[in-house]
């Protein structure tokens, strides 16, 4: 088959690198992709939003399966675009419609399809210019600290938590004022659960689904998690306290019934689901969905999939998913992400990377990067996650920190104590 990947972050590098490895391969692209994908297959010039010109590059090279990585081409659509285009419609996609894709793309209908089936999550109420005074009502009946959620996608930049009642009170007008543009005209204001977090994800066809290993990601961008949230500073898996008990509870009461859910409402689903929960007491939560693999948690996940992924994204794109297995790596995988000084505040980009040539026993993914005149150059906050396996979690992160002083490139930061809380 000839595949194609849309993205050009880490996460895409590392789908297409396991990807790779299958029989089932004969050509993969990138639209459109990286430095790093380069190495792997062929980019093609495209904006992820660019259905017509994603159209034209997908014939010109006889695509037969194209997996969408990141959340925006599929909350705008691209899978129904395809799915209407006569010329397309043997295109096998994986990545849900815009229907399914609304799990992640409104924090309103995630958090009501989740009260509808009976998943566990955190009370909530969804606030707009219509109806501030009920929102402020509802705040003075939660506890501190308060959680503010944008209702649409805001690039990972739309959830506020905040001490002081005021201060949220204040801010829950702000968003509803266009903080965050369109996606903050609605606010969900959310109870705050404390506890754990972790990242489950599945692979379904809508009906049946395969398990994926769990990580846990890392969103700050200080030590011992202070400072602001990045789009993820790295990963590990397996995630110790997602034990045997506490993962029948999460596939029982949480996988089981999304996947029913979205059966009795009739939305069709092919694709990933990432539940990001949270641990109360043992007690699994979700505090958000998302319709795609997180990033940088894939760059751990693909290290520990054994099994033929092309088999299981065929699978997903045609209905059989219940026919292809699942083996599980039963290494540790981590993943270091290296990101350019400044970030996630105003950061330069351009800056030269040497070493990448240099690591040994880890696999560097590449996330913000490009090249320029021979030189691979920096193009991004995120630049490089450095991924290990290890008999466990420490050996995994002892191997990535070493490769991680080799690679080197103007203001690199990294945090260096991942897996701190495990």
């Amino acid at each position: 088959m000839n595949i194609l990947i849309i993205g050009s972050g880490g996460r895409e590098h590392a789908m297409g690198w396991k990807i790779k490895q299958s029989s089932k391969v004969d050509q993969l692209f990138f639209a459109p992709g990286n430095a790093g994908t380069s190495q792997i297959g062929v980019n093609l010039d495209t904006s992820v939003t660019d259905f017509q010109k994603i159209k034209t590059l997908a014939l010109q090279n006889k695509i037969d399966l194209m997996l969408i990585g990141p959340e925006v081409p599929l909350v705008e659509g691209l899978h129904d675009f395809f799915a209407s285009d006569t010329e397309l419609k043997s295109v096998k996609v994986v990545g849900p419609k815009k229907e399914g894709a609304q799990l992640e793309g409104s924090k309103d209908f995630s958090k009501d399809f989740m009260m509808r089936h009976n998943i566990p999550t955190a009370r909530y109420l969804t606030v707009t210019s219509e109806n501030t005074d009920e929102g402020i009502a509802f705040l003075q009946t939660l506890k501190s600290p308060y959680v503010l959620k944008a209702d649409g996608l805001a690039a990972g930049k739309g959830v506020l938590i905040i001490e002081s009642l005021e201060e949220t009170t204040k801010s829950l007008k702000v968003m509803l004022d266009g903080q965050f543009g369109d996606a903050s005209r609605k606010v969900v204001i959310e109870e705050f659960l404390s506890g754990i977090e972790v990242s489950v994800f599945v692979i379904t066809d809508g009906k049946s689904y395969k398990i994926l290993p769990e990580a846990k990601d890392y969103k700050r961008i200080g030590e011992g998690d202070t400072g602001l949230n990045t789009g993820g500073m790295g990963a590990i898996s397996p995630v110790l306290f997602a034990n045997a008990e506490f993962m029948e509870k999460v596939e029982k009461r949480i996988i089981q019934p999304t996947i029913s859910g979205l059966q009795k409402d009739n939305i069709e689903y092919c694709g990933f689901i990432f539940f990001g929960l949270i641990s109360v007491n043992k007690e699994p939560f979700v505090i958000e969905y998302n319709a795609r693999m997180g990033d940088p948690e894939t760059e751990a996940v693909m290290l520990r999939i054994k099994s033929d992924f092309v088999d299981l994204l065929e699978g997903a794109a045609t209905g059989t998913l219940e026919n292809k297995t699942i083996e599980i790596d039963k290494r540790s995988a981590v993943a270091v992400m290296l990101v350019s000084g400044g970030y996630p505040g105003n950061y330069e980009n351009g800056k030269v990377i040497s070493g990448i040539e240099s690591v040994t026993n880890s696999i560097v993914f590449h996330a913000g990067t490009k090249t320029d005149n021979g030189n691979i150059v920096t193009a991004g906050g995120r630049v490089v996650a450095v991924s290990s396996y290890g008999a466990d979690m420490k050996s995994a992160l002892e191997t990535s920190y070493e490769n991680a002083k080799i690679i080197q490139f103007d203001k690199k930061y990294y945090r260096k104590d991942l897996g701190f809380d495990l």
